[in-house]
């Protein structure tokens, strides 16, 4: 098998075990505190992709979140598409910028799908929603360093393979 092929891949089988992770039931106090992997996961892969990740396909892909997680349809497909323009936008600078400054820039990334949540909620007519509408961006940004580094060995692992 060649290498894209591989990497491509590895790129479907972590999206798939990120799926995985959102949709593992958690208790409902500890539900706040679960990280975007998905997110996280499609932020690494454009940093650490040669071809960038269509937006038809994470739109697609959004659209699958939402059937599982019984969520608003459209919802995560707006969020994901949203960020995955963005890193078009922002990939080469974010990649070369040192571990801080990355953890701060996917905070933000982050930060902004939270914005459209709630965007969506107020529009719904939702309200009350507090500091746990945050934590996610939070805890995501938290996890980003331990995260990038372990995808980064893993790639490099597969790669030798």
């Amino acid at each position: 098998m060649n290498a894209p092929r591989e990497k491509q891949n590895l790129f479907y089988l972590l999206l798939g075990l990120g799926l995985l992770l959102t949709l593992l039931p958690l208790p409902d106090n500890l539900e706040a505190f679960r990280p975007p992997w998905v997110s996280l996961l499609l932020i690494y892969m454009s940093l650490q992709g040669s071809r960038p990740v269509s937006l038809g396909f994470v739109f697609l892909l959004g659209l699958l979140a939402d059937i599982l997680l019984s969520s608003l349809i459209g919802l995560h497909a707006l969020q994901w598409v949203v960020l995955m323009f963005l890193m078009a936008k922002f990939s080469s600078r974010i990649r070369f910028s040192s571990p801080l400054r990355q953890m701060l820039t996917v905070f933000l990334l982050l930060l902004n799908e939270r914005f459209i949540l709630l965007w969506v909620l107020l529009l719904r007519g939702e309200h009350g929603l507090g500091f746990y509408l945050w934590v996610p961006a939070i805890i995501g940004a938290l996890i980003w360093p331990i995260m990038f580094v372990f995808l980064s060995r893993l790639r490099q692992l597969s790669q030798r393979n």
